[in-house]
């Protein structure tokens, strides 16, 4: 079957909705009290949000399909909404919830996400990819740190009324990968 990364469209909400709540749920519901759980999830991955997300010229959502069903997603927000104040970028660009079917893990998907996540970065100008990552997952932390993330900051992420340690992680982006070098960047 094929496999193939594209970028998200309204058709896509109601899938990618399920695929982001399978995903979170398969990692972290059992860190939870439900009432909390079922809080986020609906504020973070209801069709609606989705939706809305895919119409937004401010994100750019990938996914991956195989056979027709989505297997894979990230989001790119264009202007990064992480805190300010840890980092000197000047164009950060925010990943979020890049996320695989549970039973897809390891499989090179994440990987290819990033590449395209990079590449789009790089293509859209930006200085520097910020996302956050949980504070007790090491996997993803590893994962990150294989494409040049470090930890920048201590920052929070809410559940519901659960309030998380969450890393602010941040990689550059080089002027040479824009084509730019030895020119200045507006």
């Amino acid at each position: 079957m094929t496999v193939l990364l594209r970028l998200a469209t309204p058709a896509d909400a109601a899938a990618l909705a399920d695929l982001g709540r399978r995903a979170v749920s398969a990692k972290f519901q059992h860190l939870y009290k439900p009432e909390d759980f079922a809080t986020f999830l609906g504020q973070a991955h209801s069709e609606a949000k989705i939706a809305s997300e895919i119409a937004d010229p401010g994100m750019r959502l990938a996914v991956i399909e195989e056979g027709g069903v989505l297997i894979a997603f990230c989001k790119l927000v264009i202007e990064s909404t992480m805190p300010t104040g840890h980092s000197d970028a000047r164009r950060p660009l925010e990943l979020k919830q890049l996320y695989t079917d549970p039973a897809r893990i390891g499989g090179g998907l994440g990987a290819r996400l990033m590449d395209w996540a990079m590449a789009e970065a790089t293509a859209l100008g930006a200085d520097e990819i910020q996302l956050s990552v949980f504070s007790e997952n090491p996997e993803a932390q590893r994962f990150y740190h294989r494409y040049g993330f470090a930890k920048i900051a201590d920052i929070e992420f809410w559940v519901g009324n659960h309030c998380d340690a969450e890393f602010l992680y941040a990689c550059k982006i080089m002027p040479e990968s824009h084509g730019l070098a030895g020119t200045e960047q507006v």
